[in-house]
Parts: structure tokens; C-alpha cells; sequence
């Protein structure tokens, strides 16, 4: 028997506060070794269509029950607790199959949707099949407001989101968790879509409780009316070439780049990334995937060694150099790890068995 969780019933488990301390916890552990994973493998279907597999087996920490423990069934894995509670340090075993058809729109699609596979780590049992696409977003701008509450300046208080889309919503509630936000403009190439978003902000419930107050929402007709004078600068955009320049970006602010996520792709001003401290999920991937990376080293702007640190080298150890003033400009290059599909998957599969949610169902 499996569970099947649909996206109603994972945006039922996952909380974006739940989802944020879960994606520090699986940081950490893929920057500390405890994270099996490779680069995903992508198939290429057209210039704006791919396929890609995400798979990834995550240690159970020191002191946790061990692997099998996210079964949640008697007599399967380790103890036989029905109702085990939800850990972020339990092992997990598991992969998501993701697709991103820039055309879906034209049908009334997402362009990125995905199914994650969650096995018993003790077995090999499936254990869940979940719909994976808002686990995709939500998981996506959590990485996010963890980067920003370590390198954002802690006086940040306005952002630029240069798109209008699901990433775009889920960043200004992620954001709005870790920072008390008095300004968000927002700035997409359709004006009926970034107007449509800041009216939708502006009635939304999931803004974290406090932030809202004195929050002040607009979109703009460029982007850089949007990013000038921003603390905090959210790139969710399709574009495969920059719509953020160098200039625009003041002393001081934090990058977080989210498009451009294949090596021929970029979204960022080439002297942008040169002038920034970059730091990284994955310093493996952005060295293959990101195009603002491997082109800027193609071009001789700065070598891999660019590349600061990872996120979770950042939480495992406070030596490592985050912000070193309130001047200099951070970016984070953000691709999107299988670590972090695989244990929001288990987190929400947890949540799901203590809740009696989903199906269950045997092939």
C-alpha cells in the first residue's frame, strides 16, 4: 500500500514557516555529507521544453530513529509507531520527475510540473506518490528566504520581484516570513499580469502574520523603476537573457536569482555577477546548469572559485564569510536541489499519515 497525496492535500500539510526550517535542516546536511544525490540528468524536448529526474537519499542525523522511520506504518521501518512525529533530520529516500514546457501556458497548463516518488528508506517500499509541482514552488522560494535571512542586510525592508507568476507569489510570502516588508514593486513584460499580482497581494491571507503592516504593493512599467533603491531583488523570470542590470542594483542589496537555470541561459547582467559575493545550493550544479555562472566563467569575468559558498556550508559553519558590510552586493544563485523535493515529500507524507489524509492505494 501507498499514499497518494494530490496538491490540495500537500498544501493542506506544508506550512511556508514548516517548509523554511525544513529546507535549512536539508541544506545543511547536503553541504555536511549526508545527502546522496547527482546533478540531475536532464533530456532536453525543445529549446524551451526538458525533462529532468531529481534523485536523492538523505542520512538520517546522529540521534534520529534511522532510516525507515518515515514509513508510519506499524511493522515497517524501524519502531512501529503508526503516528510517528514529524522529524527534519529522519532519513529519506525518494525522487521527483519534473518537466518545464515553456508552451503550457497557450493551454492552460503550469509550465513546470513534477511528481515526487517518496520510498521507504529501510526497504525500497513506496511509501507515497505526490503531486510535486507546489511542493516545487513553495520548497523553491523557502531556499530562498533562508539565503535571504543569511545574507540579506537585517535592516531590509523592500523588494523588486522582476515576474508575476507562481514564483513570484510564493517568494512574497516566503520573504515576508524572514523580513518585516514595508515595500514590494513588482515588474513583469505583461502589464495585465503584474497588475493582477499586486491585486491578488493585496488580499492575500498567507502574508506571515505583523508584515502586512504599512506594506505598501505597486507594479511598475521597467524594471528598473522596480529593482532601484531595492534591499532585496527576486529574479522569477523565463527570460534566457538578463532583465537585471549592473547599474541599477544598489550598494548594499541582496540577488536572488531564480530563472536561467540551464547553461545557456541567463538572467543577470554578466558585471552584476562579477561585482557581487555569489553564493550557491549547489556548487556541483551551478558549475553545469547555471548559465549565469558557467558563461560568466566562459568569458573570463572570474573563475568557479567566484562562488563563495553554499548555503548550507553558510548554516554548518558560522566561520565561513557571509555578508562582510552593508555595502557590498550578495547573489543567490538559486537551481533547486533533490534534497529539498525529497524532504518536504516526507515531511508532507508525515503530516498526511498524522491527519488521515490522502488515499491509500495498492497496485
Amino acid at each position: 500500500m501507498f499514499r497518494l497525496l494530490t496538491e490540495a492535500d500537500v498544501k493542506a500539510v506544508l506550512t511556508m514557516e514548516d517548509l523554511i526550517e525544513t529546507m535549512t535542516s536539508a541544506l545543511r546536511r547536503f553541504s555536511t555529507g549526508q545527502v546522496v544525490q547527482p546533478v540531475r540528468p536532464t533530456i532536453p524536448i525543445d529549446d524551451v521544453s526538458f525533462f529532468a529526474t531529481m534523485p536523492a537519499f538523505v542520512r538520517a542525523a546522529a540521534g534520529d530513529p534511522g532510516v525507515g522511520a518515515a514509513a508510519g506504518h506499524p511493522g515497517v521501518g524501524i519502531g512501529s509507531d503508526p503516528n510517528p512525529t514529524p522529524s527534519r533530520d529522519a532519513a529519506a529516500l525518494g525522487a521527483k520527475l519534473v518537466t518545464v514546457f515553456g508552451g503550457n501556458a497557450a493551454q492552460g497548463l503550469h509550465s513546470h510540473l513534477a511528481s515526487i516518488v517518496l520510498l521507504d528508506a529501510r526497504t525500497g517500499a513506496l511509501l507515497a506518490l505526490l503531486d510535486g509541482r507546489y511542493i516545487t514552488e513553495a520548497r523553491t522560494a523557502a531556499v530562498s528566504a533562508v539565503s535571504s535571512r543569511l545574507l540579506a542586510r537585517k535592516t531590509a525592508k523592500s523588494v523588486a520581484i522582476l515576474g508575476s507568476g507562481v514564483q513570484a507569489r510564493s517568494h512574497l510570502e516566503a520573504l515576508s516570513h524572514v523580513h518585516r516588508l514595508r515595500q514590494v514593486t513588482v515588474w513583469s513584460p505583461n502589464k495585465l499580469h503584474r497588475e493582477a499580482f499586486v491585486e491578488e497581494a493585496k488580499t492575500a491571507t498567507k502574508i506571515a502574520p505583523g508584515s502586512e503592516w504599512g506594506l505598501t504593493l505597486g507594479a511598475v512599467d521597467h524594471p528598473g523603476e522596480a529593482v532601484v533603491g531595492a534591499d532585496i531583488i527576486v529574479l522569477v523570470t523565463s527570460s534566457p537573457t538578463p532583465v537585471l542590470e549592473n547599474g541599477w542594483v544598489k550598494p548594499g542589496a541582496h540577488v536572488i536569482s531564480v530563472g536561467a537555470c540551464r547553461p545557456t541561459q541567463r538572467e543577470m547582467d554578466p558585471a552584476l555577477v562579477a561585482r557581487a559575493r555569489l553564493f550557491v545550493d549547489s556548487r556541483a550544479a551551478a558549475l553545469v546548469e547555471s548559465g549565469d555562472v558557467v558563461l560568466g566563467i566562459q568569458d573570463g569575468l572570474f573563475g568557479a572559485d567566484h562562488i563563495v559558498a553554499e548555503l548550507g556550508e553558510l548554516l554548518a559553519d558560522e566561520a565561513v564569510a557571509r555578508r562582510r558590510n552593508d555595502t557590498e552586493v550578495t547573489i543567490f544563485k538559486s537551481l533547486g536541489l533533490a534534497v529539498e523535493d525529497v524532504t518536504a515529500a516526507d515531511l508532507a507524507y508525515r503530516r498526511a499519515v498524522e491527519r488521515g489524509i490522502g488515499q491509500e492505494l495498492g497496485f
